[in-house]
């Protein structure tokens, strides 16, 4: 096979969801020819501001903000149970802000380099299972935590306030199931762990960063024209450092698109909505868990909000959805990665972990939902 082929086949296999998606939508083209009702599929508004909230966490992340943080955290650790709720708890927390894929890229690198220096490589396989499960059920939250939030959260009409209290007591079972976990941790002591800055970030770029952030945050709460962010980003990127433009996710963004226009021509073929809206009438929240289980749950939601008005409940389905198989939440791809990259022979034992603990906090959160959060979402 040559280079050609392997580049393909290696794209293929790293941007799945995006090839899905197009092919997807080039086969809708088949059954509805394209026309000038295309270009109201796309939902511009999410697009921009998630092109937004990439650029600002990759301003963030080249400055090696949440890294210092971290290590700030952890120069005050003392035993594993300590080390244990630092390592799951910054992304949980951090998830809420710069989304649970920017969390797992900046945190699991950083619990593997922690936990070598500690000399407990053996908790590895747990600390990083319990670090993907924090940061996407931390990320639930907020509609910048992750892409399908701010999707739905668009689209639903909620106000920032709203949705939080939608997610908070499913975000508070989530933290109290952590910390349980935590608790059986034995306070075995551990030498005091300093991890060395090589270089200061400038206050005054992270000022800006954070500034734009604010922008950002603004305009979710439908404060400010998110044409206004878009235009300032490009600008300030391009002056500032045109190599962040390239950090930014520009297959999610297509990902999107691709499921814009699927949905888009379905919506136009009166049997597949009839059946599917037939479908998914009263079971959002258990058809969003199980379409997430096979096709991720940013596609689910893309794909289910076109044939429901129950977004509350998409919102709460998607992101319970988001555990369970390894693609659930494809944010749980990056940990896996690193893992197979680094520890190979880890593999195994890692996604035995990791779905066992995912199945058994599915199980929890859907169980509390059916029984004590049903109208929640109505």
């Amino acid at each position: 096979m040559n280079k050609i082929g392997k580049s393909i086949i290696n794209f293929i296999k790293k941007e799945t969801v995006f090839v899905i998606s197009m092919l997807l939508a080039c086969i809708s083209m088949l059954f509805v020819h394209p026309d000038k009702k295309y270009i109201s599929y796309i939902d511009w508004h999410t697009l921009m501001l998630l092109f937004c909230l990439m650029g600002v966490m990759a301003g963030f992340k080249h400055l090696g903000l949440f890294e210092k943080v971290g290590a700030s955290l952890l120069s005050r650790v003392q035993n594993t149970r300590q080390l244990y709720f630092v390592l799951i708890f910054l992304p949980f927390f951090f998830s809420m802000l710069i989304t649970n894929d920017v969390g797992l890229i900046t945190f699991v690198p950083f619990a593997i380099i922690v936990l070598h220096m500690a000399d407990k490589q053996s908790l590895l396989v747990p600390i990083v299972v319990m670090q993907t499960i924090a940061a996407n059920l931390g990320s639930m939250l907020t509609p910048m935590g992750n892409p399908q939030n701010l999707y739905l959260y668009a689209k639903s009409g909620l106000s920032l306030a709203n949705f939080v209290l939608l997610t908070l007591p499913f975000t508070c079972i989530a933290a109290f199931c952590l910390f349980l976990y935590g608790a059986r941790f034995t306070k075995q002591p551990i030498k005091k762990l300093t991890l060395k800055n090589e270089s200061s970030s400038p206050a005054f770029s992270i000022a800006l960063f954070a500034f734009l952030f604010i922008l950002c945050l603004l305009s979710v709460a439908d404060m400010l024209d998110v044409k206004i962010v878009f235009i300032v980003m490009i600008v300030f990127l391009l002056i500032y450092n045109k190599k962040l433009l390239l950090a930014i996710d520009y297959t999610l963004l297509g990902t999107f698109i691709g499921f814009f226009v699927f949905i888009g021509n379905m919506q136009r073929l009166p049997e597949f909505q009839t059946f599917l809206a037939k479908v998914v009438s009263g079971r959002e929240v258990y058809v969003s868990v199980l379409a997430s289980q096979v096709i991720s749950n940013v596609p689910a939601a893309l794909l289910l909000s076109g044939f429901t008005d129950n977004i509350n409940a998409l919102i709460i389905g998607t992101n319970i959805g988001g555990l369970g198989t390894l693609i659930a939440s494809m944010a749980s791809l990056i940990s896996y990665k690193q893992i197979a990259r680094e520890f190979p022979e880890k593999r195994g034992k890692y996604l035995v972990y990791f779905t066992i603990s995912n199945i058994i906090l599915l199980i929890i959160l859907l169980g509390a939902y059916t029984l004590f959060l049903h109208n929640n979402t109505v």
